[in-house]
């Protein structure tokens, strides 16, 4: 009996081992095909090539509303140009607080920095919170629902709720 609980013991072990091994290959393909492409672009101000992540029917929540209708991709790409006309650097960090994930969906929360220097040398930092809802389609990874916040319970996000971890690396 000992030996048939012990057998059932190692099956259970080994197929939690497989089963969040394959969950890690699938973050580190999301993280790779999205995350280090989404980083990239945001921080080259190249409006196309973040747009590009997103799937073509998304939900975009933020605290102005909702967007249904991807009005935010047209504002990414006139955000993008006006910042390189005005000759800005922008840096974005971040870094996944949870995550769960399935072979063809990934529900990603996190945090976000957002540094922007003026040509002036000035620089601006912005934080917040996201929740990203990723979807396996048509064999690619896209963003389906985005939403963020710069306040949690009502107080903002601030410097030290961002430093609670360092930022991810890709």
């Amino acid at each position: 009996m000992i030996r048939i609980a012990s057998l059932l013991l190692i099956a259970l072990v080994s197929t939690t081992a497989i089963a969040r091994s394959e969950v890690a290959e699938v973050q580190d393909e999301i993280d790779e095909t999205v995350w280090k492409t989404f980083q990239q672009a945001f921080e080259r101000m190249d409006g196309e090539a973040l747009n590009s992540v997103y799937a073509d029917d998304v939900l975009r929540a933020t605290p102005a509303g909702l967007d249904t209708e991807g009005l935010f991709k047209q504002a990414n790409l006139t955000r993008f140009l006006e910042n390189k006309r005005r000759g800005d650097r922008i840096a974005l960090d971040f870094w996944l607080d949870s995550r769960r994930t399935s072979s063809t969906v990934s529900y990603d929360v996190g945090f976000y920095r957002v540094r922007v220097t003026a040509s002036s040398g000035e620089t601006s930092e912005f934080y917040g919170q996201f929740h990203i809802v990723l979807k396996k389609l048509n064999g690619q990874w896209k963003i389906v629902q985005d939403w963020d916040t710069t306040r949690i319970g009502g107080s903002p996000i601030t410097a030290e709720v961002f430093e609670r971890q360092p930022p991810a690396e890709f």
